[in-house]
């Protein structure tokens, strides 16, 4: 027996690893979504993650008969994780079905035993009424009449009773105890399919700008598209655009991972520079949503992987910036990027007109601003957008982007960003996006910090790291973020993440910010000796998490 509206969505384009089924439930649409015309579809929220889209029939397959084969083909912590919420699916609603037809039942047998007691009071009325009119009439005749009427108004019903009776179920309502539990027929696919939605204006295609003039107008960038080639397509990354009184703007989708293939990629060759934790992951997951790539690195062999997954190599970042429309850049720091741009063969020299470069290092205002100027001068365009996240939201294609600069880059950047985030904003003029990663980034490491410091207390003192965490992970600190540092710590793993070395770096140059503006910034100046000081312990290609070694050494 098939679960109603539980299926596999099979994607009709790419290999089955790239884009892989992903299990999904049929709901019903907001009130404020149009249904796309065209072939019959029903709207689909994917397991696991908080996407939706518009799904044709014929990409839906039952989720039992192909589970396992899936389970085997995709060994992805994300698709076990979407497998584990469809068996809890199907618990809750198993556990809701048995107690619904326990209910059921209870209430069928108390009908039953009321309306056997009402006919067995029925009929002594019926007998105590006969034998009272038989005493008084005293007619035979009579009586012996009345009985046979009364014998054949149990026997039978009136012609009006029985042609009721007889008459067939209206057309198309099935008995409440049959089930179809097929595709077309069921009873939520109906209702999709024929609830009436409307209001929602569709939005222009990737290509086209990102409308700024409602500050509410959500933007469903990854709409149906007419080319055969990206049939597969789905409004699985919902976008919100928000103007703010300050001008910026940000990008809201949802996690895209589930649903590979579901971008509409930008047309443009994008050129990609430096392949460390963060940029690894996201040419990854450019290249998984279709987008045409070309890498550099330093050190070139890091370049091998994508080439086998269908990036093209650059032989210098001056080649792949005359070659490719926009290129992208995630570097160290400061002294990186001003060489990866002004150095022998550097991205400078391949700046013609026209051409887009997009610097997502996290570096200080006036970095940026120099390399914006360099970019501009040789009219080129120029958008920083450094990125909020570690190795593991990169990899998932979930990382946080503050852009500003050249607006209509950022928008031409479209496709780009919702394949390698979960979010952008725009910020407005260049500098803001890399005061405010600072800002974030000063957040983060300073917190970090007074984990660290609260759990080597926790030890001196006697107290349980473990409980430390359990009671922290039910109170309003809760978050990953915490609970992977803790993790860490607690198990002494400390593979990076997200570098030491590197947030020690941010933490001195939002330091620097504060000095800049005269504004005092002492948390973030103690948890920045204590980084220097688990830096001086050789910590400094680890995670973050192990500034917590400073304080046991």
């Amino acid at each position: 027996v098939l679960v109603p509206n539980i299926f596999l969505v099979f994607f009709s384009r790419g290999k089955l690893g790239r884009y892989p089924p992903w299990p999904g439930k049929i709901v019903n649409p907001p009130k404020d979504l149009k249904k796309p015309r065209g072939k019959k579809c029903f709207f689909v929220k994917f397991f696991g993650t908080e996407d939706h889209a518009w799904i044709k029939v014929e990409q839906l397959k039952p989720y039992h008969p192909h589970k396992e084969e899936m389970i085997k083909i995709n060994k992805g912590k994300r698709f076990q994780q979407a497998v584990d919420a469809v068996e809890e699916f199907l618990r809750k609603t198993k556990g809701k079905d048995q107690a619904s037809s326990h209910n059921s039942t209870e209430e069928k047998n108390r009908r039953n035993s009321s309306e056997e007691r009402g006919k067995q009071s029925a009929g002594e009325e019926k007998r105590k009424a006969s034998f009272s009119e038989g005493k008084v009439k005293k007619s035979t005749g009579e009586g012996k009449k009345r009985v046979s009427s009364v014998s054949s108004e149990r026997g039978s019903k009136s012609p009006l009773k029985r042609a009721q009776d007889q008459s067939p179920r209206k057309r198309g309502r099935p008995p409440k105890d049959e089930k179809d539990l097929t595709i077309p027929e069921s009873s939520t696919v109906k209702r999709v399919m024929t609830g009436t939605v409307a209001g929602f204006k569709w939005p222009p295609s990737v290509s086209e700008p990102v409308k700024d003039s409602d500050p509410h107008f959500h933007h469903f960038l990854l709409s149906q598209t007419e080319k055969p080639a990206v049939c597969y397509q789905a409004i699985t990354k919902k976008l919100k655009v928000c103007e703010e009184e300050t001008g910026s703007t940000s990008i809201q989708a949802a996690d895209s991972t589930a649903v590979n293939g579901s971008i509409t990629p930008t047309d443009k060759k994008i050129g990609f520079l430096g392949l460390g934790l963060m940029g690894s992951g996201i040419v990854s997951n450019l290249l998984k949503m279709g987008h045409t790539v070309t890498v550099w690195n330093r050190t070139a062999e890091k370049c091998d992987l994508f080439i086998q997954e269908g990036a093209r190599l650059g032989r210098t970042p001056a080649e792949v910036v005359s070659t490719c429309d926009i290129t992208f850049a995630c570097v160290s720091d400061p002294k990186a990027a001003k060489d990866l741009v002004l150095g022998p063969s550097g991205v400078l020299q391949g700046i013609r007109p026209g051409k887009c470069y997009v610097d997502m290092s996290t570096v200080d205002a006036d970095t940026v601003t120099e390399l914006a100027q360099v970019i501009v001068s040789r009219g080129g365009r120029f958008l920083e957008a450094p990125v909020s996240g570690n190795q593991q939201l990169s990899n998932d294609g979930m990382l946080v982007i503050l852009a500003a600069g050249d607006r209509g880059l950022y928008e031409d950047c479209s496709s780009c960003f919702q394949a390698m985030g979960k979010t952008s904003f725009f910020l407005g003029e260049v500098g803001n996006a890399a005061k405010m990663m600072l800002i974030v980034n000063m957040v983060q490491g300073s917190f970090m910090a007074t984990i660290a410091e609260g759990l080597t207390l926790a030890q001196v003192t006697g107290q349980s790291q473990q409980t430390l965490l359990d009671i922290l992970n039910q109170g309003q600190l809760a978050s990953i973020f915490l609970d992977q540092k803790c993790q860490n710590i607690l198990q002494g793993n400390f593979k990076p993440d997200f570098y030491l070395k590197y947030i020690q770096k941010d933490l001195r140059l939002a330091i620097a910010l504060g000095d800049s503006v005269n504004h005092p910034t002492p948390m973030a100046a103690a948890a920045n000796e204590v980084y220097k000081r688990a830096k001086a312990l050789d910590q400094s290609d680890n995670d973050m998490s192990a500034v917590y070694r400073a304080y046991i050494h």
